[in-house]
């Protein structure tokens, strides 16, 4: 579990592509302070597992799923990337809570600069929509941001000047993808009511079979 708030800029040092992977090498210092092998670090949002470490670097296994559901099949050597640890029991919920799965990619379509903020409109592919709100979170790149307006086909976010400085959505242009996670809780409630609404639907054909 993750909030959202990136804790530095790492340097994709090496991709080694398998037939089904991608042994993933990237160059950091923070995120190494206490990662030991088998924990996990958010890359871009996506939630990867440590396996293999030096005092600079540590690697990952991206496996073909990974690879095609999320922007991670098109990094390259000297990419620079969010991290992020995963939580702790103290730690403070800055963010949002974030699971590191994305939900899907989605694309900078607009940038609209100004004097202390970048307002940036992405786009939403389908199927995400429904859990996307005005003023509800959203997850870009493994940044926990404030959604300023939902629409059905793009939403839009502003990026202080923090954000613009310390994560790559600082640099991101037209035509770039992102990875989208959307609020989990969002995604519970509407799997639950979908499911009291199928119950009831199925109560009342049960009602209306037996009147006829």
């Amino acid at each position: 579990m993750f909030t959202g708030i990136v804790e530095e800029l790492g340097t994709v040092e090496a991709l080694e592509r398998q037939s089904d992977a991608v042994r993933l090498t990237v160059r950091a210092a923070t995120v190494l302070e206490d990662a030991g092998l088998g924990d996990s670090i958010a890359v871009n949002g996506c939630c990867l597992t440590v396996t293999d470490r030096t005092d600079s670097t540590w690697t990952a296994d991206v496996m073909a799923e990974t690879l095609a559901k999320t922007g991670l099949g098109a990094l390259a050597p000297g990419d620079r990337v969010n991290l992020e640890r995963a939580v702790t029991a103290g730690t403070r919920l800055g963010g949002h809570l974030v699971q590191g799965h994305v939900d899907a990619v989605g694309h900078v379509v607009r940038r609209d600069k100004g004097d202390h903020w970048d307002v940036v409109t992405i786009s939403l592919p389908p199927g995400l929509a429904p859990y996307v709100v005005d003023k509800g979170s959203i997850t870009v790149d493994g940044v926990s941001l404030t959604v300023v307006e939902a629409g059905d086909e793009v939403f839009t976010v502003s990026l202080i000047s923090e954000t613009l400085q310390r994560t790559t959505l600082g640099f991101r242009e037209p035509g770039d993808p992102v990875n989208l996670e959307v609020d989990v809780i969002g995604k519970y409630v509407a799997r639950q009511l979908d499911a009291q609404l199928d119950t009831r639907l199925a109560h009342l054909a049960r009602t209306e079979g037996s009147r006829s």
